[in-house]
């Protein structure tokens, strides 16, 4: 694979720790198509939203060090949904154990179909954007992410504030996929949850699927980025797939 300018532009210590990081990812493993998504979804476009500040119906958090998050509206001329509006993560601090993240406020739910529309903006270290799942505190959380400097997807849970690969079913450990993940080009990244069975997918097409039970109650969802991505969010879009479990 030819170095993208992306990749040339990055600093040695990160080129280094994506070497180490991509090494063990592996091929998908499926090559099936995304299911439609249900009519009866709920959809977050963040048109109604005040420029400038957090949406609502939304809170802030952070996992490991560095500066405070910066989740922020903006106007947007290319914004997926046709508003006008996306959410965007826009501190670029390089701490690299730093992880940004936004959750839905009044929604918990075990099984679940999420996703969202996201752009990498920038990031030196790190340029990726991800969802975040089953979520209980700030420490501990199912997030999945896709990343355009490494050009993988990966599924991570985090526990007790420490993150830790998922692997891939039937492929052990892997470190997820190698895919391409377009950079400033909008994608869709995509989670079905079922019980212990996560199925995870980017822009329409399956590329592996999950086993794992570390958090099998329900939990919040919401948006996830690292480091210093600056990453633009849109049509956030969440599915309940357990009747007990209403937004």
């Amino acid at each position: 694979m030819q170095p993208s300018p992306l990749m040339l532009a990055m600093p040695v210590a990160a080129i280094l720790l994506m070497a180490v990081s991509c090494s063990r990812s592996t091929e998908p493993t499926s090559t099936a198509g995304a299911p439609q998504a249900a009519n009866d979804a709920s959809v977050f476009d963040f048109e109604h939203d005040d420029v400038g500040t957090a949406p609502r119906g939304f809170t802030t958090a952070l996992t490991g060090g560095g500066g405070p998050v910066r989740w922020q509206v903006q106007q947007a001329e290319d914004a997926a949904s046709g508003t006008g509006r996306v959410v965007a993560q826009l501190s670029d601090d390089r701490t690299n154990v730093r992880y940004p993240h936004l959750v839905l406020e009044d929604f918990s739910a075990r099984d679940i179909d999420l996703s969202v529309r996201f752009k990498t903006v920038s990031g030196a270290v790190d340029a990726s954007g991800g969802l975040v799942f089953r979520y209980q505190d700030r420490d501990n959380f199912y997030v999945v992410r896709a990343n355009a400097l490494e050009g993988n997807v990966v599924a991570y849970k985090t526990e007790d504030g420490r993150r830790s690969n998922l692997g891939v079913k039937g492929q052990g450990d892997a470190y997820g996929v190698e895919v391409d993940v377009p950079h400033q080009r909008w994608n869709t990244l995509r989670v079905i949850a079922t019980k212990h069975l996560f199925e995870i997918f980017l822009n329409g097409r399956k590329l592996f699927e999950v086993d794992n039970d570390t958090f099998a109650e329900a939990g919040k969802v919401g948006l996830w980025t690292k480091a210093d991505a600056v990453t633009q969010f849109d049509d956030l879009t969440v599915m309940t797939l357990d009747p007990n479990e209403a937004p």
